[in-house]
């Protein structure tokens, strides 16, 4: 027999999935597309929506169908393809990028007013912070009631205080949009959407928003299923409230604030005049919880990932990837965006294309012909794109210069789409010769 949530519980997972969302990208990349797009910040808003919530929400939806796991999604790519992939994900997600960036953010915005951007402030921070990320990740049954009980509605009444802020008493001061806004606002907005990582966040969720239902002892797949669609919905809902506030907060600041500020000078400046000390050390408590609820998801995902393959015991990955963790952190948040944009922009593809794809497989003979070439264009072209925002640029052939939507940093997009029509073509053929040599 298997249990059922209750109202209450069902709303405690989607504030749960929601909180796991809104970590550092989430604050942070907002305030700086709304600042830079200028006049035009509305478009770039709905490019950014569309990789920032759409396309996470259908993650969630996809992997709530084959029951939660990146594992199960990438199987028609081969499972040595897709544990590649998953620990290409797990890694970017975890130690190498969004958990240190948690770190970062928050002391950026809580501590570096105070102490300054010295190495030393952020290397005792990082230690509590991690210290204290362990401890929780330490027992993942208790997730549904750490986060999604107390920590995660704490985190939704400070971000409606700041949104509500944002429209009540805006700064004022709108500067004309850079030039990347200029001749592209919807395609910078969309690429920036990569930046807040939640697309991979959701490919590593997933198994995390199934499991947290699976305490409350629901063990039926349609229910799990429905479960998790509905917290994808809720956290799809609250992340596009939180959003389009942050966007109108960054695009009425440029007169408090350098228009090349990152996200966290932004929102510093936005609450220092707006309401003084007090809401500096509003925002920083905010920002704190909202970056250490993030680190304990993802830290808790990544040890039961990595513990299937590993010699190592969950609590001894928790460790390791704290420690890890807490070492790639005190690079600093410049130097994290600046590592991150180019693998960001490889590996998106690829996950876009496994994601929508998942959703057609009864179209296909055979889906492992459809899916693994598309995905394998789509990565070649994104490590093209990724190159072009490196110093390794001008080694590339000049011909990738002039790809369509190359300008936009969407050359996969065409190439993909092409390749998808020809291998579909194939499917269908190979398809009307297998049941033509049946027949026969």
């Amino acid at each position: 027999m298997t249990n059922r949530l209750t109202s209450k519980d069902i709303l405690a997972l989607g504030f749960m999935t929601f909180a796991l969302f809104v970590g550092a990208g989430n604050i942070i990349f907002p305030p700086m597309v709304g600042i830079q797009s200028g006049e035009h910040v509305w478009i770039a808003a709905l490019g950014f929506l569309l990789t920032a919530v759409g396309l996470p929400v259908i993650t969630v939806v996809a992997l709530a169908r084959v029951g939660g796991g990146i594992d199960a999604l990438s199987s028609p790519i081969g499972k040595a393809a897709g544990i590649v992939l998953a620990t290409v994900c797990y890694l970017a997600v975890g130690p190498l990028f969004a958990t240190p960036r948690t770190a970062t953010v928050s002391f950026e915005v809580g501590i570096a007013p105070m102490t300054g951007d010295s190495p030393l402030p952020l290397f005792i921070y990082s230690l509590v912070y991690f210290a204290l990320v362990i401890g929780i990740s330490l027992y993942p049954g208790k997730l549904l009631d750490t986060v999604g009980h107390i920590l995660a509605p704490l985190k939704i009444v400070a971000l409606a205080v700041l949104g509500i802020a944002a429209l009540i008493w805006p700064a004022g001061g709108l500067a004309p949009a850079t030039e990347a806004y200029q001749h592209g606002a919807f395609s910078s907005g969309f690429i920036n959407g990569y930046l807040t990582m939640d697309t991979l966040g959701a490919l590593v969720f997933g198994i995390v928003i199934v499991n947290a239902a699976r305490s409350r002892g629901v063990s039926e797949a349609g229910l799990l299923t429905r479960y998790t669609i509905i917290a994808g919905l809720i956290a799809g809902v609250g992340l596009t409230l939180v959003y389009l506030a942050l966007f109108k907060l960054g695009s009425d600041s440029a007169s408090i604030v350098d228009q090349n500020a990152n996200g966290a000078a932004i929102l510093h400046a936005y609450v220092q005049h707006t309401f003084g000390d007090l809401g500096s050390l509003f925002l920083a408590a905010l920002i704190f919880v909202a970056c250490m609820v993030t680190a304990v998801g993802l830290t808790c995902a990544c040890a039961e990932f990595f513990q299937q393959y590993l010699p190592l015991t969950y609590r001894q990955l928790v460790f390791i990837l704290g420690l890890f963790s807490m070492l790639v952190s005190n690079l600093g948040l410049s130097q994290l965006i600046q590592f991150s944009i180019p693998v960001l922009t490889a590996i998106y593809p690829p996950c876009i294309v496994l994601i929508l794809l998942s959703f057609t497989l009864r179209w296909w003979n055979k889906s492992t012909r459809i899916i693994a070439p598309t995905m394998l264009v789509s990565l070649i072209f994104g490590v093209i794109d990724a190159i072009k925002t490196t110093g390794f640029k001008d080694a590339l052939p000049a011909f990738t210069a002039n790809l369509p939507l190359a300008e936009q940093g969407l050359a996969w997009l065409p190439p993909s789409l092409a390749i998808l029509v020809v291998v579909a073509i194939c499917d269908r053929v190979m398809g009307r010769a297998q049941v033509n040599a049946h027949q026969q």
